[in-house]
């Protein structure tokens, strides 16, 4: 009776004593005038109970989705970390490769250059239009590069800051 949903006669007995022949829907065992305070209690907790593990079964189905976005997002980071370990490069034509913000360069002056140092850019059109004609200041990001085109030459390198 607690799963029926369908329109359905209650059949108790009226005072008369012939079935009462109202139609109740939903979950229940009667009409609202014929339920007890028992069946009613009866309905609510089974109402309760539906509604509590509903709520459970979103937790856990958002958990479960949590832990599968991790594992993918983690799956990606090593296959990233393994395509860049084989496709990156330190030296370009016997000169250092080195990353700078999104951009590969390539170092030709003396020494080498470390992740933090300040160095010169030149010019190039995305440059030119962002931040001014001239050369940038820009910030070493990481050591080699994974950029297969060619690569601009470093003007200088700036004094640490500091």
């Amino acid at each position: 009776m607690l799963d029926d949903v369908h329109m359905r006669p209650c059949g108790r007995p009226t005072k008369t004593g012939k079935p009462c022949r109202a139609q109740f829907s939903g979950r229940g065992f009667a009409c609202k005038l014929h339920t007890t305070d028992h069946e009613k209690q009866l309905v609510d907790a089974y109402e309760q109970g539906l509604r509590a593990g509903r709520e459970q079964a979103k937790r856990w189905e958002q958990q479960s989705a949590d832990v599968r976005v991790e594992n993918l997002e983690r799956q990606v980071r090593m296959l990233k970390e393994k395509l860049d370990a084989q496709n990156r490069r330190y030296e370009i034509d016997g000169h250092q490769a080195v990353t700078v913000g999104r951009y590969a360069y390539v170092w030709t002056g003396p020494g080498r250059l470390e992740v933090g140092d300040r160095v010169l850019l030149p010019e190039n059109y995305v440059s030119a239009l962002r931040q001014g004609s001239g050369p940038q200041p820009g910030t070493v990001t990481a050591l080699g590069s994974t950029y297969t085109g060619l690569h601009s030459k470093i003007l200088s390198r700036l004094p640490s800051s500091g």
